[in-house]
């Protein structure tokens, strides 16, 4: 079945905002009416002219040229005033109809965005999806602005207008209206040429935006390996796919006015020569051929601003498939029914006989089960790709097992209701996401309602109060996007005073000393060993010297558990992670 035309998606988007459409429609309406009726003053201004004691409006009582004439300039102002007055609210009107539903539309088209599992991430490009919810929605918001009104006001002129030539002089008005049909014929035709071409000018856009932000993401590894030109020439080549993309559609949507402006010539000419005959005969008055030549310029052309209107509305089409696409992207995960209250979490947390595999690649992780009982330190470790961030992931519902069960309370997490689940734990990793903005709102992200003092605590248990009171604003000081200001291990701080400030009653600690130096591991450590206590942690580690206290450690290897024990037990067996401690011990003695 084929999907609905997106404009009558966007009708139905907009079911709310009818009552404003159809105020700002009728303004529309009524504008063009007004700014159609100083032709008809002209023609009785000549009929007055020529005519005077014998014209139009002597017929209502102004015998004189002069009381005419000054009927003539009252109704003028009226009706100048009238127009200025409906175009004034037409424009308020759409403006912010396009202003509202652009809003709304962006807000929605985020909202299902954050509802997404990660794996769709994986397949797009940041710089893809911000085309998207930027671009895409002010190309919509462009036509919106003043495509819409464009096209109730041809509309209008072509009934009002065309009505006045079969009343004014029916043996003529076919002529003017002749050229019409081929006008709309043409539109339709130059609408299902130039789809497509805008279709691939949106594709080719985004593709530009997505480098752009990747490149602007990694700036830094560009500068350190000296590829500006590279990058430069990457980023020339596909702005010039986009230009060349937008050459295709200009050079035939450029071709439209043209084209049109003929067939109007036609419509006019007709009307200037047998028009001028039938008035000369004594057929048509002259103050009526004075309006017929005058509505004719009027009907005809603003026709050729279809073009222009066309344009608008392929372009702000093109973007609508593009939005309402995602806005129809199916929310994989199950949002889950059953409340768990903070407050009432033990911590307890099993994973039973659980098989994971990325996309299109093998299991991961098979058959694993493991217990981590509450207010326990439990520490996942083993080699590089064997599952260990895995498992965090899966406990996160950023991912769904393909089978097995994971548990909380012996609750199924995929029952939990999913903001619950991610509430109840709290997510140290190593790769620490910052925001852009200060210190103090980057320790109370997720926990907004915190005060400044409960925000100065966390950072003290975190061993991040120091570093921070020697910051230029210390608090309130700005660290840039990603917290690019700071060292790598002030913003793992940073991190876990973020954490402690949840205080979640899980804890996951992944890899969060692995990429500082020795002293702020050392920092952090003891800031853990308090965060720690009566919480159930697990911690996924690469330094084992971070958890040789841990309750219980569990081995991994190739998406599987090959030992358990405590650190003792561990290297009592001689066996896999007595090889890792022997080799981390080693490259220690030898540093």
């Amino acid at each position: 079945m084929s999907s609905p035309h997106p404009l009558q998606r966007l009708f139905n988007y907009g079911r709310e905002y009818r009552p404003q459409i159809w105020q700002a429609s009728a303004c529309s309406v009524l504008n063009k009416l007004f700014d159609l009726a100083p032709p008809a003053l002209i023609g009785a201004a000549v009929d007055v002219v020529v005519q005077q004691e014998d014209s139009l409006i002597a017929r209502f009582g102004f015998e004189t040229v002069l009381s005419q004439l000054i009927v003539l300039a009252v109704l003028s102002l009226v009706i100048w005033g009238l127009e200025s007055l409906f175009e004034y609210i037409y424009q308020r009107l759409w403006r912010n109809l396009a202003q509202t539903i652009q809003h709304d539309l962006r807000i929605d088209a985020y909202d299902r965005l954050q509802q997404l599992d990660v794996a769709f991430f994986e397949d797009r490009s940041t710089g893809e999806l911000m085309s998207v919810l930027s671009d895409d929605i002010n190309q919509l918001e462009r036509f919106l602005d003043g495509g819409a009104n464009e096209v109730i006001q041809v509309v209008t002129t072509v009934i009002i207008v065309g009505g006045a030539f079969f009343i004014l002089a029916p043996n003529v008005a076919g002529l003017a209206i002749l050229p019409i049909p081929f006008i709309l014929w043409g539109s339709i035709a130059f609408q299902n040429k130039l789809a497509p071409y805008y279709a691939d000018v949106r594709e080719k856009v985004s593709f530009l935006n997505g480098q752009l932000a990747n490149n602007l993401s990694g700036i830094a590894t560009i500068k350190s390996f000296t590829a500006e030109e590279y990058e430069s020439r990457r980023i020339a080549a596909q702005s010039q796919d986009y230009r060349r993309s937008n050459q295709r559609a200009i050079a035939l949507s450029a071709a439209f006015v043209p084209l049109i402006r003929i067939v109007i010539l036609f419509g006019f000419t007709a009307i200037l020569i047998f028009g001028g005959l039938s008035a000369v005969s004594g057929q048509l008055s002259v103050g009526s051929y004075s309006v017929m030549v005058y509505l004719t310029q009027r009907l005809l052309w603003p026709l050729t601003r279809l073009g222009q209107t066309l344009d608008l509305y392929q372009r702000a089409m093109a973007s609508t498939r593009r939005v309402f696409k995602l806005l129809d992207t199916p929310i994989v995960l199950h949002p889950g029914t059953k409340p768990l209250p903070i407050a009432s979490v033990c911590g307890e947390v099993h994973l039973d006989n659980i098989t994971f595999a990325y996309r299109d690649r093998n299991p991961v992780i098979k058959d694993l089960t493991l217990h981590v009982p509450a207010g326990k330190t439990i520490a996942v470790v083993g080699s590089t790709g064997s599952g260990k961030s895995t498992l965090v992931k899966l406990l996160l519902r950023f991912y769904e097992v393909r089978s097995g069960r994971i548990t909380i309370d012996k609750i199924d997490v995929q029952d939990i209701l999913l903001p619950d689940l991610r509430r109840a734990i709290g997510l140290v990793s190593q790769d620490v996401f910052l925001f852009h903005g200060t210190v103090l709102e980057n320790i109370i992200y997720g926990t907004f309602d915190a005060s400044r003092e409960d925000a100065i605590a966390a950072a003290t248990i975190a061993e991040a109060h120091p570093f921070i009171m020697e910051l230029p604003q210390q608090y309130d000081t700005m660290i840039g996007e990603r917290g690019q200001k700071l060292s790598g291990g002030q913003r793992q701080r940073i991190a876990i005073a973020r954490a402690v400030l949840k205080d979640p009653p899980i804890l996951i600690l992944d890899e969060a000393t692995s990429a500082v130096d020795n002293e702020t591991e050392a920092a952090i450590q003891r800031s853990l060993e308090k965060i720690t206590q009566n919480r159930t942690t697990i911690a996924i580690a690469h330094r084992l010297s971070t958890i040789r206290n841990a309750d219980c450690i569990y081995v991994m290897e190739k998406g599987k558990l090959v030992e358990a024990g405590t650190h003792e037990e561990l290297l009592a067996k001689a066996n896999l992670y007595a090889g890792f401690w022997q080799v981390q011990m080693g490259a220690t003695s030898a540093n």
